[in-house]
């Protein structure tokens, strides 16, 4: 299991694994529950690429990112550029 502390967000941890180059065990600590439950269930299968090209650049209100922006991070910090 990897972890992230995510910057600029309510959520307060990113908890993930990454199996054969695909997302699994996605979850959130804090922030919108219900959506972060959803965006946990929609990233599950997805290749680390296309979960990255479909979250980077998600902002959320006056923020320059969101929690999901801060999930393709982790996966770019953690399993990208290890």
């Amino acid at each position: 299991m990897l972890n992230y502390m995510p910057k600029g967000v309510c959520a307060k941890e990113i908890s993930f694994d990454v199996v054969d180059n695909k997302v699994t065990s996605v979850s959130f600590v804090g922030g919108c529950n219900g959506n972060l439950q959803g965006v946990s269930k929609l990233l599950e299968g997805l290749t680390v690429e296309d979960a990255i090209s479909k979250l980077e650049g998600i902002t959320c209100g006056s923020r320059d990112t969101s929690c999901p922006d801060q999930f393709a991070q982790a996966l770019k910090d953690l399993v990208v550029n290890k």
